[in-house]
Parts: C-alpha cells; structure tokens; sequence
C-alpha cells in the first residue's frame, strides 16, 4: 500500500483524537511515518513480499526507504483502528458505521442472493437503514434505450456527500472495497470500465490505476464505478465458510486482490488499457501473444464471452478519453494521436457515437464544471437518496 494512503490513516485517527504512535509500533511499522508531509508524492515501488511462516511482528518499515508498506502491516493498522473507534469508516463518514456493520451486510447478501444484481441491491438497502452508510444504489439502463454505447454499462454510484474525507481516502476505499466484495462473490474480479469520483484529481492520483486498474475520472457529478451490465448476472458462488475466511483477513485480502480479470474480455480489456495513452493500442495478433493463444482462440474466446477486439478496443479508447479530457490537460488533436485515430476527425466521429457529443463540448463542459469548484458540487452532493433506489435509467442521467 502506497505511504499517503498510511497518513491518510493517521490523520483520520489524529482528528479522532488516537495516539498515532501506538498504532505504528503496534502495526509494525516507523512513526516517522507520521512526521511525513500528508501531501508528499512517492515513487510507487513493489511491495515487499512475505516469506512463509514469518513471525507475527514484523521489522519496522522506515519512511524514508520505501514508498509503500506491506499490505498485511497496514490492514493491521486499520483493523486496531476500527476497534479503538468502533467505526468501520475510521472517523471518514458521515455517521460512525459500527465493527460488525459489513460481516451483518455481507451474511444478508451470501445467503439470500441469486446473482450479483440481487446482491448488490440487498447491500444497498442494508446500508440505507444505518445513517453511517456508506450509501449505494445499483444503475443499469433503460431498457430499450437507443444509444449505440451506455447501454451494456451498469454503474454503482455511491453518495459520498456526508464524507468529512479531505484526502479523499474514504471515498477511494469505499469504491474500492464494494468493487472487490463483488468480485469475491462471484469469484472473479469484475472488470471495471472506468471510476468516476466527484473530487479533483489529487496529487497521488498515480496510485489510482494500481487500486482500480481502469481510467478515473474527476470532477464528475457522482463518485461511481462502472462495470459490464452482464456481470449482474453472475451467480453467487460463495457459502457461510468462505465468508468466516474472507472476513477474518479483512480488511488484507481486499487490499491485494488485484489481479485484472479472470475471463479473456478482462485480459484483453486491462492489455489495451495498459497501452494508453503512451503507446499503440496491440493488435489482435499482439494481444493473442502476450496471452499465449492463437488469435483464433483469442476472437472464439471473445465471442463466447459476447464481444470482439473491435468493441473492446472502443470502449477502453472511449474510457481513456472521457478521462483525459476531464482532466482538461490535453488537445483533442494530440488525444485522438494517442487513442490511435488516424487523424482528428475520425475521433470526432467517434466519439459523438460513443457520447452523443463532441470532444470539444464534453471538453467545455468539464472545465465549467471545474470552474465552479466546490461551491458548485456542494447542493449536488446533498442530494442524498435511498441506497434501494435501483431505478433503470440512461448512463450519466440525474435521478
């Protein structure tokens, strides 16, 4: 886990009032970690690795020599931050949401739920009944829309408007968290297509790709994950025993399960992913390649999972794009160079099919978004619903 998400941590404790210096020794790791300034940039590094039958206690991590610390160290330290507070969101929401809260939710959702749309739901109307949420709704779209892109998406938007979370962490880690328990339950990670976040980008916006691994975008009008509508359909696959395992490594194993995608779409999605913005998207002969098959296999494997390179390599160019012109950072000349359009007007085409606008609108339209900063965000965060409410309507569309 990357140091900024460690003070993140123990900021949270210090304006609850806990001794940060304890948690760190008891964690394993170097107070002077606490002594590092909470905005300071590090240069993501591999995680150490733990040798088998290592003993409980493990040898501090300095501060100064690593910009990470073992997974297993920091989901120690959350862990003895949640009993001390007795709040699973360390002081972040809006509410306290009592030690106990998810193991509650996460029995309601294993032993009543079919599939991953009816647990998703279950989780949602669990959380609206606590006022420390976290509060979710499941989005999928409207049945029979038109659009020639959306209409395969669905979308788990999350209301993180009572959040007191200035470095965002509450925020990152409750995507996150829901993203990876649906994944557990259907025993393959679900590929994301893209995150948004209704916070600016931050300065350690890096480490976003490493948790996600899909475009982010920021700024935007909710903080949601965006995956594929037919992952609703996936079955529940996971029993009372496996839930006893996967809580009694919680908060760990949700921190490193970062594998990206057990089905050939999810490979084939995080290659060409991977290759933007700097690179050539990889052909279909490449990407069978790096997969060890045949591209026959390769285009028999997507068509048995529905979709073909062609699709895919649009959705990810779509994804990449939408992001990069929130951001504002770059021309629509030079993004359409690097999605690999052969020249601008064919991205323009391209991306009115996939939006129903233009770059340069979509593009206008977040810098005045930016422009109006959080003075403008504030009555649209408050804008607090029921976390059963799994109306179908389009992508993007306000309740």
């Amino acid at each position: 886990m990357s140091a900024h998400h460690v003070r993140a941590v123990l900021l949270a404790a210090e304006r609850r009032g806990v001794a940060t210096g304890p948690l760190l020794a008891r964690a394993g790791l170097s107070p002077a970690l606490a002594d590092e300034p909470l905005n300071q940039e590090w240069t993501p590094a591999p995680a150490p690795a733990s040798a088998p039958g290592m003993a409980a206690a493990p040898a501090p991590v300095a501060a100064e020599s690593a910009a990470r610390v073992p997974a297993e160290q920091f989901g120690q330290l959350v862990r003895m931050l949640w009993a001390t507070l007795d709040d699973e969101l360390i002081g972040l929401g809006g509410a306290p949401s009592k030690v106990g809260t998810f193991a509650t939710m996460a029995h309601v959702v294993v032993h009543g739920s079919r599939d991953l749309r009816e647990a998703l739901r279950r989780a949602g109307t669990f959380y609206s009944l606590f006022p420390g949420g976290p509060r979710f709704r499941l989005v999928e779209p409207v049945a029979g829309l038109a659009w020639a892109d959306g209409v395969d998406e669905a979308r788990m938007e999350f209301d993180v408007s009572g959040y007191d979370d200035p470095l965002h962490f509450g925020a990152e880690s409750t995507v996150l968290v829901a993203h990876r328990f649906a994944g557990w339950l259907v025993r393959r990670r679900i590929g994301l297509r893209r995150v948004e976040f209704v916070h600016p980008e931050p300065r350690h916006a890096r480490e976003y790709a490493l948790l996600y691994g899909a475009p982010c975008v920021f700024g935007a009008a909710r903080t949601a994950a965006v995956f594929d509508r037919a992952d609703l359909d996936e079955p529940v696959l996971r029993d009372a025993a496996a839930l006893k395992v996967f809580l009694r490594r919680a908060p760990v194993d949700v921190l490193v399960g970062a594998d990206y995608g057990s089905t050939a779409t999810g490979r084939v999605r995080h290659l060409i992913g991977r290759s933007l913005p700097t690179g050539p998207v990889p052909t279909p002969e490449e990407l069978a390649g790096r997969l060890s098959v045949s591209p026959q296999t390769l285009r028999r494997q997507l068509a048995a999972e529905g979709t073909t390179y062609q699709r895919l390599r649009d959705q990810v160019r779509r994804d990449h794009a939408l992001a990069e012109l929130s951001g504002g950072r770059i021309s629509i000349e030079r993004l359409s160079r690097r999605l690999g359009f052969s020249e601008p007007s064919a991205f323009h085409r391209a991306f009115r099919r996939w939006t129903g606008e233009t770059p340069r609108t979509y593009q206008a339209r977040a810098r005045a978004r930016d422009r109006r900063g959080a003075s403008d965000a504030t009555p649209r965060a408050r804008d607090r619903w029921g976390a059963a409410d799994a109306t179908p309507r389009a992508p993007g569309q306000q309740p």
